[in-house]
């Protein structure tokens, strides 16, 4: 791992198969807009927030309880000169009992500074690893995008901007 790629984690008292459980329902925290499966190997999936965010997501390494890999196999920015900046990154969640807790480290491996979304993307990031999925694991309620609002901040302002 690169020290520049995008991680962030949290600890929470809910078991390493709860954890898995609530990442792989992604509509349940990141996006209720998601197309196809997100639980198993080999699964597929496509993103897309209104015309400014698109991806299509392969899950190419499942450990249950333990770690997922997501390869986002292609992407569109509306808002990057580069517009597939994810092309090939490796969204990866890692998760660990730790002092009789568990925790969930998320690491976004490609996601760098040098991305003209970086800091876009790690504000995102940040808000549904630590707040959206947090509060899916701890309460059984994330807060996912809707079908048609925006969840973070920066998905108000790029959707002001467009």
């Amino acid at each position: 791992m690169s020290a520049k790629d995008f991680t962030t984690s949290i600890i929470v008292d809910q078991s390493p198969e709860e954890v898995f459980n609530a990442v792989t329902n992604v509509r349940g925290w990141w996006s209720e807009q998601i197309e196809g499966n997100t639980a198993k190997q080999n699964d597929e999936f496509k993103y897309h927030y209104e015309d400014i965010h698109r991806c299509k997501v392969k899950l190419t390494e499942v450990i249950p309880n333990q770690k997922i890999v997501w390869l986002i196999e292609d992407n569109y920015f509306k808002f990057t000169e580069d517009e597939t900046e994810w092309t090939n990154t490796k969204p990866t969640f890692e998760i660990s009992a730790k002092d009789g807790k568990t925790q969930l480290r998320f690491t976004h491996f490609g996601l760098v500074p040098d991305y003209e979304c970086f800091d876009i993307c790690k504000d995102s990031w940040t808000n549904y690893i630590q707040n959206s999925l947090k509060k899916l694991i701890t309460t059984g309620k994330g807060e996912p995008n809707g079908k048609d609002k925006p969840r973070t901040e920066n998905e108000r302002k790029l959707s002001a901007n467009n």
